[in-house]
């Protein structure tokens, strides 16, 4: 009988030493990851000096926990940092927030095949996904999509936020569009009335913007997202209920920014 005890008792101690979280070091932010910031990442621009400490901070953190991994490309650091910024944008108000709900990237050239994966060939139109099911906890991206989210100054696209964002959604166990860990009570009705109200807007293609977002409230959630952090200004003129929910949804005001030209 003791016998079994001891090793139960060495199971659950094994079992604790490989599954209990680890702490792990993070490392500085390299000096020529942060000139790429200052480069490419306008939102980083905008801040404080004591604030990018916190970001590049926040950005070595999230980089600690997930691997990425080139399928078929070339990983530069100019993709890492963006998929660092992407990770952190979203939840830049919410200093403690952690993805538990993603441990691997897997980076692709392009646009691929969204049931086979596929990167050549026909029917390639898919350019980010949050997996599911075998691929819990796991994201794809498009290194094209990627780039060009940051890049492109005047787009109101970035889809590597745009996947950031379902995993935000979530986290709260339903990838409904109705981000409720990060949306107080008292406006998840509000924002539950107005996305309805702005879907059928854009089905009747009454609005400026992506059409792919009236495809269910997940997707408008993350399209909107994108448009608030990428033309937080454009949002907030044209569609101001709009971006004042989603402002109480992230806790921040990108609009507010003093935006910078790249140096």
């Amino acid at each position: 009988m003791l016998a079994w005890v001891l090793i139960a008792a060495t199971i659950i101690i094994i079992a604790i030493i490989i599954f209990w979280p680890r702490h792990k070091k993070v490392k500085p932010m390299p000096n020529n990851w942060r000139q790429l910031l200052q480069q490419n990442v306008q939102f980083y621009r905008a801040l404080s000096a004591s604030e990018k400490a916190i970001f590049e901070q926040r950005v070595m953190q999230f980089l600690s926990n997930v691997a990425i991994h080139p399928v078929k490309t070339t990983l530069t650091d100019l993709d890492t940092v963006l998929i660092g910024s992407s990770a952190i944008i979203p939840i830049w108000g919410f200093p403690k927030w952690q993805y538990f709900n993603l441990k691997h990237i897997l980076l692709y050239p392009n646009a691929f095949e969204a049931q086979t994966f596929d990167i050549q060939g026909e029917n390639r139109d898919v350019l980010g996904m949050v997996g599911t099911g075998v691929m819990n906890q796991m994201m794809i991206l498009s290194q094209d999509a990627l780039r060009e989210g940051f890049l492109n100054n005047y787009s109101k696209s970035n889809t590597a936020i745009h996947e950031f964002v379902h995993l935000l959604d979530k986290s709260d166990g339903a990838t409904d569009g109705i981000p409720e860990n990060l949306l107080s009570k008292p406006y998840v009705m509000p924002w539950v009335k107005l996305m309805h109200e702005t879907i059928q807007q854009m089905q009747q293609q009454h609005s400026d913007i992506n059409i792919y977002g009236a495809t269910n409230p997940a997707e408008f959630l993350a399209v909107v997202s994108e448009y608030f952090f990428s033309q937080p200004h454009l949002l907030a003129e044209h569609h101001p209920q709009l971006y004042e929910l989603l402002e109480k949804i992230f806790h921040q005001n990108p609009a507010s920014f003093n935006t910078q030209p790249a140096t």
